[in-house]
């Protein structure tokens, strides 16, 4: 069994911890809640998988999921992952051993999370967008021992140093239009081969493993809501590689804020769900709060704009969870193009910022609700939304949820609280705050000081208690709403033939919200040679972290007087886009949201 991951004493108990975090600040924001809206919650004492359990017992024919022509019932889902957790136990898996999941948004990705804690085991979320090196290092990281991919997906589980001993392979090919299946194949042999390798993990199929598996498993209860439930790697809120840990409490706690912020509406929602599961953004508002309202989940693998706008149509959701850079497609398309059926009310963009201009639009032409919300990984990831009854404010974040305090303190030191309209960053405090970074302690107790999250954001709070993003403390670049954390990139790059420097900054675009663009510093009497450098950038970095900009300095990098480099002075130079070479066509990252395989 894996050593206990220590927990922070205020977060013993969840009653407790709520009831503290109420009347520690000013909270202006309550008198602005929406009527139905309660300022404190009583959170239900269950597992990560009990939204699952319950609404297969209240609602057990309700459809829980619809992906393409493929429909599962609650009933039919919970066997599922009792099934699941019945296999990973005959594979060896034991309470606390971790998980990994690689899938994009499918029922397997469902079927798998849940019966991962329902063996009492710890879900880790790899990312479709990862490249092998990233995978490897996270799965060793965690000691993962199991891993689920889609079959498309293998090569980042077996092409790095560390290995899973068990990977369960599904497919969508079965499912997919019967056009695109050979073409589908044709690529899954391109990256995989057709023979099975005599080293490394053992491959088990899906389908036969679920078959096999026992319906009636009894779920493990954890000895602790306060136990680690979910893993997913981020750059966190300092810039340096971490793995964020969410307990099961965590889930839950902000499942059921996000529940009640809707005025806590049971099973009469669907929810349009393609912001990846494997982002705690989607994870949380699609996955976890759709299962909590035993809603219906319109699913699709990554983000295609006609492929959604006909999920909208035909599905008629009521619910879309996105990202701005999906407003701005979906608006090019429906202002030529109306919309059929106008059943969409609520639309709640996160993982980058809203321009108004954006969200007006897409309210307009699809007769839904859009306001804006904020969180991080490190919160569940959701600490505000704007209200869903009307009085959302333009270039806000909106308001903190139930049980979740946020104040503005100074940036430097992070002790002094500052007055309404000024600058600072932006600290939290709730029950949906995470337990800590993965066996990393010092970096725990830098971003959570005193139960506050500090998110290094810098932000305003008004009178009235609605938030506003300034700007971010770190140099965070946050592209069609993936983190981008230029010390991650820089010191990938820097691995480079030819390369002797390079800096990494963020400029602004309207299609992703920004760009990654390099400054790259030539090895002496050496030519950049760009094919070689976007060559090696795909083959290391994510797809969200491939710079597309890139611009040749001659000489040194920009530095301060403390010798660091300067990105103020290289973002300000960035401006002028005359001195940059033309971006390469490299994939749009939430276009493929599982994937360039996918395409």
């Amino acid at each position: 069994m894996a050593t206990p991951l220590p927990i922070r004493p205020e977060l013993q108990s969840g009653t407790a911890r709520s009831q503290s975090a109420v009347g520690e600040c000013h909270s202006p924001w309550l008198s602005h809640y929406p009527a139905c809206v309660p300022a404190q919650l009583e959170y239900p004492e269950i597992p990560a998988w009990g939204f699952l359990e319950r609404a297969a017992k209240d609602h057990p024919q309700r459809t829980a999921c619809i992906y393409y022509k493929q429909q599962l019932n609650y009933c039919q889902l919970a066997e599922s992952a009792r099934r699941f957790a019945d296999m990973l136990v005959r594979l060896g898996v034991r309470p606390d051993d971790k998980v990994g999941i690689l899938l994009p948004n499918v029922p397997e990705f469902l079927v798998a999370l849940n019966g991962t804690w329902m063996a009492g085991a710890v879900a880790v979320a790899l990312s479709p967008l990862m490249v092998a090196e990233e995978a490897s290092a996270l799965l060793a990281a965690t000691g993962c021992r199991v891993v689920i991919s889609l079959d498309m997906l293998l090569p980042l589980v077996t092409g790095g140093p560390h290995q899973p001993e068990h990977i369960v392979l599904t497919t969508i090919r079965d499912r997919i239009p019967r056009w695109k299946r050979m073409l589908y194949s044709l690529a899954l042999l391109k990256k995989v081969g057709w023979s099975q390798p005599n080293q490394g993990p053992v491959r088990h199929s899906y389908t036969e493993e679920l078959a096999q598996g026992d319906s009636n498993f009894t779920p493990l209860l954890p000895d602790s809501l306060d136990r680690p439930a979910f893993i997913l790697g981020t750059g966190g809120t300092t810039g340096r590689p971490k793995a964020v840990v969410l307990s099961h409490r965590n889930l839950v706690a902000n499942a059921h804020q996000l529940h009640h912020w809707a005025g806590a509406a049971m099973a009469r929602d669907s929810i349009l769900a393609v912001v990846p599961f494997f982002h705690c953004y989607g994870l949380t508002t699609c996955a976890m709060n759709g299962m909590a309202m035993a809603a219906t989940l319109i699913m699709h693998h990554r983000f295609v704009p006609k492929t959604v706008i006909g999920l909208i149509e035909k599905h008629e959701p009521t619910v879309f969870p996105a990202v701005p850079t999906m407003l701005v497609a979906l608006n090019s398309i429906l202002r030529s193009k109306p919309i059929r059926y106008r059943a969409l009310q609520y639309c709640i963009s996160g993982g980058a910022p809203l321009d108004p201009v954006v969200g007006a639009e897409f309210g307009s032409l699809t007769g839904a609700m859009v306001v804006e919300g904020f969180g991080l990984s490190e919160a569940s990831p959701v600490t505000h939304a704007g209200p869903l009854d009307g009085t959302a404010r333009a270039h806000t974040i909106g308001l903190p949820m139930p049980d979740t305090q946020a104040k503005i303190v100074d940036a430097d030191t992070g002790l002094l609280t500052l007055p309404p309209g000024e600058v600072g960053e932006l600290v939290v405090k709730g029950p949906q705050v995470m337990l800590g970074y993965w066996n990393n302690p010092e970096a725990t107790s830098q971003t959570i000081r005193n139960g506050w999250l500090y998110t290094g954001d810098l932000a305003t709070c008004d009178e009235d208690g609605f938030f506003r993003i300034v700007d971010r403390k770190k140099d965070l670049i946050i592209t069609s709403g993936f983190n981008v954390y230029p010390t991650d990139v820089e010191v990938v790059l820097r691995g480079c033939a030819g390369v002797q420097d390079v800096a990494i900054v963020g400029i602004a675009d309207a299609q992703r919200g920004e760009l990654v663009k390099a400054f790259v510093v030539p090895e002496a009497g050496q030519r950049f040679d760009r094919k070689a450098f976007d060559a090696f950038a795909r083959q290391h970095l994510s797809k969200h972290k491939v710079p597309l900009v890139v611009e040749v300095i001659d000489g040194d990098l920009p530095c301060n007087f403390l010798g660091k480099v300067d990105r103020r002075r290289l973002r300000e130079s960035a401006m002028s886009p005359a001195v940059a070479e033309t971006p390469q066509p490299v994939p749009v990252p939430i276009h493929a949201v599982a994937g360039a395989q996918l395409r």
